[in-house]
This record gives C-alpha cells, structure tokens and sequence, in this order.
C-alpha cells in the first residue's frame, strides 16, 4: 500500500535563512521592538519592526541607499563603514519615533564577531538606543572608521600594484582614494549628527 513522504518542507523563509521561528515566536510573546540589519554583498538594510501576530510593523526603515542620496558616501556602501553609519541612522530615526530599546533580531544570518551586523547596532548604541548585545561582538573604533582598509589599500598599493589597481578599481575611476576613507567617514557622521540635531 502506497505511503506519503516521511519529510517534511520547512517554511520557506527558513529555508531561505530568514526567520528563526522559534525565536520569533519569543521575540512576539515579549512584545519587545527587534532592532533587524539585513546585509547584503553591496548594502545594508536596518529595520526597527514592532512584531504583531497580524503582521509586523516597520516602525523605521534605514538602508545604505539613503546614506548615499541624503548624505553622499562616495565609498563603497557594503563594507563596515557604512554599515555603521546606516545603524547610526536608524537608531536616531527610532528614537526620534519615540523608540528607546530594542532586541537584536539576525533570524538565520551566521553571527560573526565584529560584522557587518555588528557594525549596525554599535551604530544605534551610539545613536542613544538600548540593545543588550556583548561589546566583545562589536568592531573596533579602527574598523568602523575604516582604518582597515586604508592600510590594506597602502598596503597593497607597495607591494601587489597590479592587484591594488583591480581590487580598488571602482574607487580609482570614480577619484576616490582608500587612504582617504577614514576622514570621509568621519565627514559623513558629523552630517548625519547635524541632521538630527546632535
């Protein structure tokens, strides 16, 4: 006698490494605001939800787009940097809402020390929002300036040419220096800081 399958599909925002479930269901049951950054290979996106058991509500949505309309970064929008500044823009756009703390909600996404992830919620700490998250998980001041990839562009720039010419290629045909990514970074908060009336 034929049978049905022994599986079972999952969900497909599981499948596709979106939602935890589980947690979700946690995250529901205590009310509490999820602070959501979804990286991406050339941005960021950073949402502040009010999850509702009809559906969520985006209270407040930042992404490396704005930070290249509004504000004018020059540099690529998918590294640490950026992440940070988009963080640091949604953290005042929720506090200016009426937001003070938030849950840290990655649903699938791999937790690496230091990430772009990370990047994003020192972001919306510094901004003045509450999220409980272990400063050990959290880059340095080095690396959300930038000072990373300056170094590695000096770097390179010595002792591979060739290779510093087809890593940095965008930036060089766009007049963009990697050494000069610290100070435009420290540039473009000033300005986000000055928008909000900080």
């Amino acid at each position: 006698m034929a049978k049905g399958p022994r599986y079972k599909v999952k969900f497909r925002r599981y499948r596709n490494g979106k939602t935890d479930y589980r947690l979700r269901k946690e995250i529901l049951k205590s009310g509490k605001i999820m602070f959501t950054p979804r990286p991406s290979l050339n941005g960021i996106l950073v949402q502040i939800i009010m999850p509702k058991i009809g559906g969520d509500v985006v209270i407040s949505s930042s992404s490396s787009r704005l930070l290249v309309k509004k504000f004018g970064w020059k540099y690529h929008t998918g590294n640490t940097p950026a992440a940070y500044l988009v963080g640091l823009i949604a953290g005042l756009e929720a506090i200016r809402k009426g937001v003070k703390e938030a849950v840290l909600y990655v649903g699938r996404y791999t937790i690496t020390r230091g990430s772009r992830i990370f990047a994003a919620v020192r972001g919306a700490i510094d901004a003045g929002l509450n999220i409980v998250c272990n400063n050990e998980m959290l880059p340095s001041v080095e690396r959300i300036r930038g000072l990373h990839i300056a170094k590695y562009a000096e770097k390179l720039q010595v002792e591979n040419p060739i290779q510093y010419q087809r890593q940095f290629s965008k930036y060089i045909s766009n007049n963009l220096s990697p050494a000069d990514l610290p100070l435009h970074f420290d540039e473009i908060k000033l300005k986000i800081l000055k928008s909000y009336g900080r």
